[in-house]
């Protein structure tokens, strides 16, 4: 591929992509799937560091998905909020292993746990009292849907144990199978177009402007990530989560941990026959 080629690839990378992304986050409606997704955005990354000079501010690779609807109140996000780096060969995983294994000096174990295809919330409490509830918006900004995340049956207004005062924890708002069959039951029942996905489902649900009809759509959370920089005093992600678990939040009980690539290997390969 000569410059020029390289140039209209580009072009009609970012093309689809912004559009498919506006599809995703906006309309709730993809037409493609996110591997195809993936792998359209992985050929743009490798075409912008072959060719550096065709890369721009305001290509899909440096910009996050953004989720930001009018009708709901738009707050900060105290730590950018970014999508989780993902990948779809074990190899890659190996190579990522062996980068750890060389960089670390000190004894380590990896966390294993299931990616969920939701959409992102973060949730904020001050002592002991949920406050806030953020999409992940444009990740710099998301909307404040803290009266519908209320409306989540696994969300806890009140914690309990002992928690720190204030604290960030980030994780996917879902809807499970059967919530979401009566859902697109209930719609075609009504002449109403079904959604494509429970990922899109849980994503259009939780943008309703009435929490009473969010708490009758069948949502659940799960949590899995303390934002590092709240520096809240954790030797390991996974007793981060166990902190959250003794605290009432809802964190994946499949999280496992792992010593080395023949134990992640293991937990992928459980779970790729468990899951179906």
């Amino acid at each position: 591929m000569d410059k020029q080629e390289a140039k209209i690839r580009i072009e009609e990378l970012r093309e689809v992509l912004r559009e498919n992304s506006r599809r995703y986050y906006v309309l709730n409606a993809p037409t493609m799937s996110d591997f195809d997704f993936d792998m359209l955005m992985h050929e743009l990354e490798d075409l912008e560091a072959e060719w550096p000079e065709f890369k721009t501010s305001d290509s899909p690779t440096q910009r996050v998905g953004s989720d930001l609807k009018t009708g709901f109140v738009q707050r900060p996000h105290r730590y950018p909020m970014l999508s989780l780096t993902n990948t779809y060969s074990i190899e890659e995983v190996e190579e990522f292993s062996a980068r750890a294994e060389k960089t670390l000096e000190s004894d380590f174990s990896y966390c294993c746990e299931l990616k969920f295809d939701g959409t992102a919330i973060s949730l904020s409490y001050h002592n002991g009292r949920l406050y806030r509830a953020l999409t992940r918006g444009d990740g710099i900004k998301g909307d404040d849907i803290t009266e519908n995340a209320k409306s989540i049956s696994n969300i806890p207004k009140q914690l309990h144990g002992d928690y720190p005062q204030e604290f960030e924890i980030r994780g996917e708002v879902l809807m499970p199978y059967e919530a979401f069959d009566s859902l697109n039951a209930e719609r075609e029942a009504n002449e109403e177009a079904p959604f494509a996905n429970p990922r899109n489902a849980a994503s259009g649900s939780l943008k309703l402007l009435n929490p009473k009809e969010v708490a009758r759509r069948g949502l659940i959370c799960t949590l899995y990530s303390i934002p590092p920089q709240s520096g809240l005093d954790f030797v390991s992600h996974d007793q981060a989560m166990q902190a959250a678990d003794s605290w009432g939040l809802p964190v994946s009980k499949e999280r496992r941990l792992a010593k080395d690539i023949s134990e992640i290997k293991n937990y992928i390969d459980y779970w790729d026959k468990e899951r179906k």
